[in-house]
């Protein structure tokens, strides 16, 4: 079992989830359908979230009591949540500019790339935080004789061998993303999606298991929001009602995720937690929250099963290499550099996309 859903808390961890799963979806679709909901929710409240940080920050520099007890302060301060917020949400930004042509950029043929720059930047930020807790790991494993390691938000992880793994699998990820200048805004009247058809149910398979494997191992007491909830959401609409928009579904949950998750970091750690089965023999019955007050988790009683962890980024490896040995196949009898040019015209989801596309 991956992750340890049972007991008294059970409901509460299955109706937060689901909260999440549709809360993201319908903030989604605030998010893409008009100018206003889109600027509202990914310019506005940014810049006064951004207000809000700085502040914390400052406070928290000078001693303010309240500010040093800020749960963003607290447990979501490290260098990776505000790298992901900040990359996806100028990715979203982009995607409109792309969408809605805005101005001379919106129309430039060369910003017709940014999306696959900007996806490309966000599997590095996750890929340099994987071989980061693979190093932290084996460093824990000299020092200590085991592989757990502390982050900056006090979260205790287990780096090894299935890190790099991922990471790799991650790098192969981006050589996945093809047709990069295949970028098209959708024929309704509002344009409210901007289309990459190339980006077919292949790559969105190989980018879901792997970035399911990196939170797994990288955010395992996120990872029942952010690695199932978070990934299924953009998912779910790309294949029932938006056909063509995943990156833009992605881009969009992933930034409205974490601005909540970066004010409310307890909702997931605390009230409606979920563990791993990489805490195996809890024999104290702590949650999330619980493990950040430890100072030494052998004290616990906690040891570590990292086996899951293993067997996800094993599959997210081979998948990830499956579909890049596709992607080669397809360039090589179609004499196309995968790159610059759509290779997965004739299939039922570019064909799907095209049709939205003006």
């Amino acid at each position: 079992m991956l992750f340890q859903i049972y007991g008294t808390t059970a409901v509460s961890q299955l109706l937060g989830w689901c909260a999440v799963f549709v809360g993201l979806i319908l903030a989604n679709e605030i998010a893409r359908r008009t100018k206003v909901g889109g600027i509202a929710l990914l310019v506005a409240l940014p810049l006064a979230l951004t207000a809000y940080f700085v502040v914390v920050a400052v406070a928290a520099s000078c001693g303010a009591e309240w500010a040093l007890k800020n749960q963003t302060y607290l447990y979501m301060n490290g260098w990776f949540h505000y790298a992901k917020l900040y990359a996806a949400d100028i990715g979203c930004i982009g995607f409109m500019v792309l969408k809605y042509k805005w101005g001379k950029l919106g129309k430039a043929h060369w910003f017709k790339a940014w999306p696959f720059v900007i996806v490309g930047i966000n599997i590095l930020i996750a890929v340099a935080s994987d071989f980061e807790s693979a190093i932290r790991g084996s460093q824990a494993l000299a020092a200590t004789g085991d592989r757990w390691w502390k982050s900056s938000e006090n979260v205790w992880l287990y780096g090894g061998w299935w890190n790099w793994a991922n990471g790799i699998a991650g790098i192969l990820n981006i050589l996945c993303m093809t047709g990069w200048w295949g970028i098209y805004s959708s024929k309704d009247k509002h344009h409210q999606d901007m289309l990459w058809p190339d980006m077919t149910i292949w790559f969105i398979l190989a980018y879901d298991v792997w970035n399911f494997q990196y939170t797994y191992a990288n955010l395992p007491t996120h990872s029942w929001y952010c690695g199932v909830a978070l990934l299924l959401a953009p998912t779910f609409a790309a294949a029932f009602w938006n056909k063509g928009g995943w990156i833009q579904n992605r881009a969009n949950t992933l930034a409205l995720w974490c601005m909540f998750a970066q004010v409310f970091p307890l909702f997931q750690i605390k009230n409606c937690a979920v563990l791993p089965s990489l805490y195996a023999n809890n024999v104290q019955n702590l949650n999330a929250f619980d493990l950040t007050q430890v100072a030494d988790i052998a004290t616990t009683g906690i040891k570590a099963n990292p086996v899951p962890q293993g067997v996800v980024a094993m599959l997210a490896l081979a998948i990830n290499v499956v579909v890049l040995a596709m992607i080669i196949k397809r360039s090589v009898a179609a004499r196309k550099n995968p790159y610059t040019n759509e290779i997965w015209v004739g299939t039922k989801d570019f064909e799907e996309a095209m049709a939205r596309a003006e």
